[in-house]
């Protein structure tokens, strides 16, 4: 027994598998459920560097006070140097060693101001970059949100006319035939019947010896193949 009309069977059943999985990803909310991963994930990224830059300014805030207030002392004690206060030769010598000693620090405190400012102007860079990847990330949630439930609807529409499709063509096949189909659809990953092309099982993708293929043409019936016994349309 020859049946094509199982491999049109077989092609309807697998877009109802198909259709039956994505209904089934679509009712679970799959998709949503990584696209709101995805715009979390990006939210947790421009969280992660606004802390950065916030702390980045605090440390900012506190070089530039420090440097103020030396800034203030270093003025204070040359003034102290030049207004004839301090007549002892060893005074003037220490007040000169503090007045480098300050200059130095200012000098490297306004370093590391300088070195937060590039590096504050890096961190808006990527907040920048990172607040646009949220917004698409929190438009892409949005859609597929919306896209999913008519998509759902549209799945259900086909689902529903390709299971009247297989009903009506299952009836206008041999029974028994149906019944092996089916059993084997269960046991072979959904293929139960598959063509064969140029000695080539399209199921298993085997290629079929010329015995194995001889016996075929001379087997009576429904036609199996060799290693994965699905049915042989030829």
């Amino acid at each position: 027994m020859n049946e094509p009309r199982l491999l049109d069977l077989q092609a309807i059943d697998s877009d109802i598998d198909h259709l039956q999985k994505r209904k089934a990803e679509l009712e679970a909310g799959a998709e949503i459920e990584a696209a709101r991963d995805r715009a979390a994930q990006a939210e947790q990224v421009v969280g992660e560097l606004r802390l950065a830059l916030d702390e980045l300014s605090t440390n900012q805030k506190r070089l530039e006070y420090d440097d103020d207030a030396m800034g203030q002392k270093l003025a204070a004690e040359k003034a102290r140097m030049y207004d004839g206060s301090i007549m002892n030769t060893r005074e003037l010598s220490a007040l000169e060693a503090e007045i480098k000693n300050l200059g130095e620090r200012i000098g490297r405190i306004e370093d590391e101001v300088l070195e937060l400012m590039v590096q504050r102007e890096e961190l808006e860079e990527k907040i920048a970059e990172a607040e646009q990847a949220l917004t698409a990330a929190r438009q892409e949630h949005e859609r597929v949100g919306g896209g999913a439930v008519t998509e759902l609807g549209q799945v259900e529409e086909q689902l529903t006319s390709k299971v009247a499709e297989r009903g009506t063509l299952a009836a206008a096949i041999d029974e028994e035939l149906v019944e092996l189909y089916d059993d084997l659809r269960g046991a072979k990953h959904g293929i139960g019947a598959a063509a064969l092309t140029d000695g080539v099982c399209q199921g298993c993708h085997e290629k079929l010896s010329p015995l194995d293929l001889d016996k075929l043409k001379k087997t009576e019936g429904v036609k199996r193949c060799p290693t994965c016994r699905r049915i042989l349309v030829t």
